[in-house]
């Protein structure tokens, strides 16, 4: 693998490479890793099996300390791919509470966001 980022890479089965292309991706590439799964009604509705997270999507959390919980998206974090939802928090020493970063893949979608215009026509498109 070259030094620098390059979209024509080949994948590689050494997770350190994987690693290094994930960690030197632009931002552009790096928001559509950041994909979950759709629930299975959105599933045969718009025949895609996962989508990018976008603010404002409902998710189901499937994995860890919060499975079972819903809310709303409030923040992605692309650089940290990471996102917070609303209601996932955790307990600071002080008592205060911050949101929990969670991976997108961990979650599953089970309404989406369709205030954007151009997420309609890419899921109409196809």
């Amino acid at each position: 693998m070259k030094a620098a980022w390059s979209k024509h890479w080949k994948a590689s089965t050494q997770p350190r490479k994987q690693r290094k292309y994930q960690h030197n991706a632009p931002l552009h590439i790096l928001h559509r890793m950041l994909a979950s799964p759709l629930s299975a009604e959105l599933r045969k509705k718009y025949m895609k099996r996962n989508i990018a997270v976008k603010k404002g999507d409902q998710v189901k959390v499937m994995r860890g300390q919060f499975k079972g919980k819903t809310g709303k998206i409030e923040t992605v974090l692309v650089r940290y791919q990471r996102i917070h939802i609303e209601g996932v928090t955790q307990l600071k020493r002080d008592g205060s509470k911050v949101p929990y970063p969670l991976h997108p893949s961990k979650v599953r979608i089970i309404e989406l966001n369709l205030g954007d215009k151009r997420r309609v026509a890419s899921l109409q498109r196809e």
